[in-house]
């Protein structure tokens, strides 16, 4: 039997994101998995380095490079919609946990288990926490987006920086992590290539 799991992954090239913005570079849904990932990766390493944190970095980067997944087959919904009011907010969560099983389903039954793991949160604490990271991470790469079209000169992302740049200062106390982040790494987002090397 043939399965179409991986072949959908690899769909993510074709989901464009700011979709209701105008762009100076387009970014994918692959680019942005993978900025995620590795961000979430480094916000779990400096807790377990800094923090005494027991935290699974590994898996931290799988599970950002599926969190958004589920837009392959519902496209990206813009922040601005997606969290307009509860309501809303609620049944777009309901549609992504739906498109979630449809790509879990394209996976062989023996192979679904591992892949659940990464899709579906489990309440153990370290894991709680470990996705908050993911959470954070995601919104980190959404300000480096903004960073890097304002550093371009789109003004266009002025207000999507502030509201972003908000939202990330409001997980400093819980998650100390996103601050050693912004304190240590995010100024070097925007510089050339010659002043990072």
């Amino acid at each position: 039997m043939n399965y179409n799991f991986f072949a959908l992954i690899s769909r993510m090239k074709y989901i464009d994101r700011w979709a209701l913005m105008r762009n100076t570079r387009a970014e994918n849904l692959c680019e942005h998995s993978m900025e995620v990932a590795i961000i979430a990766h480094a916000l779990c390493t400096i807790g377990n380095v800094r923090y005494g944190k027991h935290l699974d970095a590994d898996k931290a980067a799988l599970i950002g490079l599926y969190h958004d997944a589920s837009e392959i087959i519902t496209g990206d919904m813009p922040t601005p919609v997606k969290y307009f009011n509860a309501d809303l907010k609620a049944a777009y969560k309901q549609v992504e946990t739906i498109a979630d099983n449809k790509l879990l389903e394209k996976l062989p039954e023996d192979l679904r288990p591992a892949y659940e793991e990464i899709f579906r949160p489990c309440d153990d604490e370290n894991e709680v926490y470990m996705r908050k990271l993911v959470k954070a991470a995601d919104k980190l790469s959404a300000l480096i987006k903004c960073i890097n079209e304002l550093n371009a000169g789109n003004s266009e992302f002025r207000t999507a920086k502030e509201s972003t740049g908000k939202s990330i200062r409001g997980l400093y106390q819980e998650l100390p992590e996103v601050l050693d982040f912004v304190n240590e790494f995010l100024t070097s987002y925007g510089s050339t290539l010659d002043e990072l090397t």
